[in-house]
């Protein structure tokens, strides 16, 4: 078990979305949030007290966990000095990056010299099974994006907020580093064999309860050559009964591809739900969530109505006005 709470360091990125691990930890468990780090030149702030690593062991954290999620995934040379001494000071570390903390000698000799834990979250702790297909009990939600980054995960936990304050059977199924360092468990699917991918998801989503719904955090997007295989991978492994368009409309292309634009709603719809029907024939696209942060109370609200007349569906921001009209569309399913 990681030991909460945490000192989230945020490193040098480059701008707020770099720290989406951090940001995911301060919005849906900021008791975990002691403070965070910061090198120069960061772009990023999460609101949280800046602390120095004596600080924040006075303030009673316990891990330092790498808020940073950057293209690659890679330990940066310039953070060694602070997450050497964060081991130092006793503070374990905790890591999402695909470059893991313990194939870093030097990281790993302070570790074992200090009697501190190494927490590597993007590592498979299961042997997954190869996907077989069949239909399971229960029903499905998952969210599909535009490109990456754009709010899937956000618009999972919040409508399992609304669910669970309605009494309804809901559960939030992680599948990245943020989702499973907020829930404790979960499938960090970028990081398993790809044949093995599908079916990693087929074993986090099994049979339940028929009114069960488990919301799926998505990844990717089926639109970035980069990351789509995740999202492929989410749609048939999870079988989806529901799928919830996702969006952030100010982007001027996709992310960490200045050559490639994003493609419309209509366009994700139609191709999100050819690919779903192979493994549901079933599956409904019942909601569109826009992550409005970069705008303001009239432009949000006008992009919203906008969205529902041409597409026929309910559009919000979960995390600004709340989750409550995609749940209620979960009801035509």
């Amino acid at each position: 078990m990681i030991e909460t709470p945490y000192l989230l360091f945020l490193g040098d990125a480059p701008d707020p979305l770099a720290a989406k691990v951090a940001q995911g930890i301060r919005d849906w468990r900021p008791e975990f949030a002691v403070g965070q780090f910061r090198m120069e030149g960061c772009k990023a702030d999460m609101g949280l007290p800046d602390m120095t690593l004596e600080e924040a062991k006075a303030a009673g954290a316990k891990t330092l966990v790498v808020g940073v999620a950057n293209r690659g995934g890679v330990i940066s040379p310039e953070w060694k000095k602070v997450l050497v001494g964060a081991l130092e000071e006793g503070f374990d570390l905790a890591s999402g990056l695909h470059n893991l903390l313990r194939d870093e000698e030097d990281l790993a000799a302070v570790a074992r010299a200090t009697g501190r834990t190494l927490h590597d979250v993007r590592v498979p702790s299961v042997r997954y099974p190869i996907a077989d297909g069949k239909r399971r009990k229960g029903k499905r939600c998952l969210a599909v994006g535009t490109d990456c980054s754009v709010g899937k995960m956000y618009t999972a936990l919040a409508m399992e907020n609304v669910m669970r304050e309605r009494a309804m059977k809901a559960t939030f199924r992680a599948t990245g580093q943020t989702g499973i360092l907020i829930t404790g468990e979960g499938v960090p699917l970028d990081a398993v064999i790809a044949d093995f991918m599908a079916g990693s998801i087929e074993w986090l989503t099994p049979d339940n309860d028929p009114d069960h719904w488990d919301l799926i955090e998505g990844q990717g997007s089926l639109f970035h050559v980069s990351y789509s295989g995740v999202t492929m991978a989410l749609i048939h492994g999870g079988q989806p009964d529901a799928l919830i368009l996702c969006h952030e409309p100010t982007r001027e292309h996709m992310r960490g591809l200045p050559d490639y634009s994003l493609p419309s709603l209509e366009t994700l719809r139609d191709l999100a739900l050819q690919v779903a029907h192979v493994a549901n024939p079933d599956c409904k696209v019942v909601g569109v969530s826009v992550n409005t942060a970069a705008m303001d109370d009239a432009a949000a609200d006008a992009y919203l109505r906008e969205i529902e007349g041409r597409l026929g569906l309910p559009a919000v921001d979960p995390f600004r006005h709340g989750a409550g009209p995609l749940v209620d569309a979960l009801e035509t399913v």
